[in-house]
């Protein structure tokens, strides 16, 4: 018996499940005050950073893992809600709007850019749809690095600063506020609320992949003409497919822009877009779960390198190999070796896993069957 199908087995007893809930909810909240006390208040930062990009894998995941369309420009998305918000919420236009409207408006214009980006690329597969996507995320950084004349709307590479935090009821998350005897800092308060925002999107994503529209992203994925043949509108949901992922990139990117204070277009890059990609693939595509996986794990390694100079200056007197050179060949060492050993994925899955079975092979699930 395969360890998934053992968990599956333990969590259909409701009262075990409500008890591995209730104690994963008290671990995730106690969770950065732990992180604060042994490692410090710079790694609860890290955990928010990853929390935005698990919302941003889970976005993309609708796209690559569940409706198979390769996007290289996701971070596009993700810059198109960073800037719906903070033009709405600084000093730039004096207008300063109130988080609950701006979220909801980035997620609107971020899914417009989306049905936008998917319309001239129906027909496009593979590495030409690759070509585009990343095509349009370039375009969007350089017109946003580009409209500070005739007029000035994003401030062009300078970017836009003094942006507003999250602040509801007289309570802004950017202050530090003292509840018995806890100390709630900025890093705090965001992780709550990245978490929930978090947690609504590992929802979110659970129930479309279970609903019909997502079988039909897993059929189009599959074989396109078989599911156009079986009556399925591989137009609209494709569209469908691309609106929603750039949805959860508008709402990471509004959040992005309050936590951080301050966005410019090179916050916006490529690497960004394959950063995001990689965990995906890396986690397991197709698996929300494998994309959290993967999120957290390439959110802290290249935080994790930077012990590395200090380790080579400590040991051999000398750094001899830069931190962030040792982090892209390590990714890219990461990526041949799962190709390889594993090419589902760290978390794959079971769609994806018996897909990759290889031929002549049958999957344990046929051999239980057929005896």
């Amino acid at each position: 018996m395969r360890s998934g199908d053992l968990w599956q087995r333990i969590m259909r007893n409701r009262r075990i499940a409500w008890t591995v809930y209730a104690l994963l909810a008290v671990l995730l909240a106690v969770l950065p005050f732990v992180v604060d006390a042994w490692l410090g208040r710079a790694w609860v930062r890290i955990i928010d950073v990853a929390l935005l990009f698990v919302m941003l894998g889970l976005g993309l995941n609708i796209v690559v893992g569940f409706a198979g369309l390769l996007d290289l420009g996701y971070i596009a998305f993700f810059a198109v809600g960073a800037y719906s918000y903070a033009l709405l919420a600084s000093p730039q236009f004096g207008i300063h709007w109130s988080f609950l409207a701006l979220l909801p408006l980035a997620a609107l214009v971020a899914a417009v850019f989306g049905v936008l980006l998917g319309a001239p690329t129906l027909r496009l597969r593979g590495d030409y749809l690759a070509i585009v996507t990343l095509g349009f995320g370039e375009i969007i950084r350089i017109c946003l690095n580009n409209l500070n004349r005739p007029v000035n709307i994003t401030n062009g590479p300078q970017g836009i600063t003094l942006i507003d935090p999250l602040a509801a009821g007289g309570v802004a998350l950017n202050q530090t506020y003292t509840l018995g005897p806890l100390t709630l800092a900025p890093v705090h308060s965001y992780y709550f609320v990245f978490l929930a925002c978090a947690l609504v999107s590992m929802f979110i994503s659970l129930r479309l992949e279970d609903s019909r529209i997502g079988r039909a992203w897993i059929a189009i994925r599959e074989d396109e003409l078989a599911a156009a043949a079986m009556g399925i509108n591989t137009r609209n949901v494709k569209l469908l497919a691309f609106a929603m992922g750039a949805t959860f990139g508008g709402v990471a990117g509004g959040l992005f822009a309050s936590f951080q204070g301050f966005i410019s277009p090179e916050s916006f890059t490529l690497l960004d877009s394959i950063m995001v990609l990689c965990m995906v693939v890396l986690g397991g595509m197709g698996n929300v779960g494998g994309v959290v996986l993967g999120a957290f794990l390439l959110t802290a390694l290249p935080e994790a390198l930077r012990y590395a100079a200090p380790l080579q200056r400590d040991w051999l007197g000398e750094v001899y190999v830069d931190p962030s050179d040792l982090r892209m060949l390590l990714f890219g060492l990461a990526l041949v070796l799962m190709m390889l050993f594993r090419p589902a994925g760290l978390w794959p899955s079971s769609v994806r896993r018996r897909e990759l079975v290889e031929a002549g092979t049958e999957a344990p699930e046929t051999i239980r069957v057929a005896r």
